[in-house]
């Protein structure tokens, strides 16, 4: 990855607190039009990283920068490229949507006429042009928070860091924001999205981190995570008949083992593989050959919630982070 297309890159960047190490020598870069996902446990560091990037929070050392500029000691010329939605945010009383966004216009120093331009399309991208004379304060929350996307839109910066932005929504909301995230950044937005929701990181993202202990324990595209997670395989073999003898050959390979019959009676035999690609084709010639008729084996993949899970969970046996510049988010 060049520096052309990295937008933000965070370098050995570290912010303690006394004794109390809130983020720990995190090393990210993140590209261009690209959704990255933040998971980790309340206190992990994820809103401290989002809070230096977005200028707000000094860090005790290393660098993090936005567009090649340095967060640190340009924070002037920043805030035009940047902008955060945290979890939740104020909205004024008796102010309508288009008024709000107006406001936040003027606030930022835009003129009337673009001013007048960009509401318009920014109710349009955020899907909020049904409700732009409603009262702001009138709104359900999954409303309020696409609302507070379109006014975070107004003068129009590069990197969105959204701090947890479907927390509290119902699944029809979750639905408009991940809609929402995805044409924010097929229209050219950078994003970092912290969330706890993770199916709905796995349905958005390009790639995610993984903070434990304010440690990136892994970074990357998701399934390479997930592949990379996984010690060995969940198999699923499905059969017409004779599941136990297929049950039985499998427990004499050196590669499979928890063994489960729990659904035997429907033909589903369930077991962990630890070999490769070559045995796992060997495997399959074997019970081919065998008395049962074989309908599928399949890998049933790893869940996000697994990854988090054995990253909170065993995080000293999961590798660190890759640090190589051709991961989409090392």
């Amino acid at each position: 990855m060049t520096d052309n297309d990295t937008l933000i890159r965070c370098e050995g960047l570290t912010k303690t607190y006394g004794d109390i190490v809130a983020l720990e020598d995190l090393n990210l870069a993140i590209p261009r039009r690209h959704i990255f996902g933040y998971i980790g446990h309340n206190g992990a560091g994820k809103t401290t990283t989002i809070r230096i990037l977005a200028g707000l929070l000094k860090p005790t050392r290393g660098k993090a920068s936005v567009g090649g500029v340095d967060v640190g000691s340009s924070r002037s010329r920043i805030r035009p490229m940047v902008v955060y939605l945290p979890d939740s945010f104020g909205v004024y009383d008796r102010m309508r949507v288009w008024e709000y966004l107006d406001f936040f216009g003027a606030a930022f120093k835009i003129p009337r006429k673009p001013r007048r331009a960009r509401i318009e399309y920014v109710l349009a991208i955020s899907d909020t042009e049904s409700f732009r004379d409603r009262f702001v304060d009138t709104l359900s929350r999954g409303m309020k928070q696409r609302v507070g996307v379109a006014r975070t839109l107004m003068h129009d910066p590069q990197v969105l860091l959204m701090d947890e932005p479907a927390s509290g929504l119902d699944p029809e909301a979750r639905v408009h924001m991940r809609q929402l995230l995805r044409r924010l950044a097929d229209d050219g937005k950078t994003l970092l999205v912290s969330s706890h929701i993770l199916p709905e990181l796995a349905a958005v993202c390009d790639s995610i981190g993984i903070l434990h202990q304010g440690r990136l324990r892994v970074a990357g595209a998701i399934q390479d995570i997930l592949t990379r997670l996984r010690r060995d395989r969940a198999m699923e073999l499905k059969v017409l008949d004779q599941a136990k003898q297929a049950a039985a050959m499998l427990e004499k390979n050196p590669s499979c083992s928890q063994i489960d019959l729990d659904d035997a009676a429907i033909g589903l035999v369930r077991f962990r593989f630890s070999g490769n690609d070559k045995a796992q084709a060997q495997l399959l010639a074997g019970l081919m050959a065998g008395p049962a008729r074989i309908v599928s084996l399949r890998e049933i993949p790893l869940s996000l919630e697994e990854a988090y899970l054995a990253v909170s969970g065993i995080s000293s046996e999961i590798p660190e982070a890759a640090s190589s510049e051709g991961d989409p988010a090392a």
